[in-house]
């Protein structure tokens, strides 16, 4: 894993450096945090890619569902790291 300082050019866009390309893909989904912004990969079919990971669990879910259900768990789940980052630096700042 690694962190790469990257900038917007004059139209706004940022380039993904070529490794970070070949390892996670071309399609990203952006999410907006409270303290700034992620970058996920999305395979080219999503859905596809979620029952290969999981099996059968949602074969009876349409698409819109599992959307749903995926969206508002990655936001708890960023959310509770966040805070408990947040927590962990205040907690090391008042020491």
């Amino acid at each position: 894993m690694g962190m790469s300082e990257i900038a917007t050019d004059e139209r706004g866009r940022i380039t993904i450096p070529q490794k970070t390309r070949e390892r996670f893909g071309e399609h990203y989904r952006l999410v907006e945090l409270e303290n700034g912004i992620k970058l996920i990969p999305i395979d080219d079919d999503p859905l596809e890619g979620l029952r290969d990971a999981v099996g059968d669990a949602f074969a009876d879910k349409d698409a819109a569902e599992l959307k749903e259900a995926a969206r508002t768990s990655a936001t708890q789940q960023i959310n509770e790291r966040h805070r408990d980052r947040s927590k962990t630096e205040h907690e090391q700042s008042e020491e």
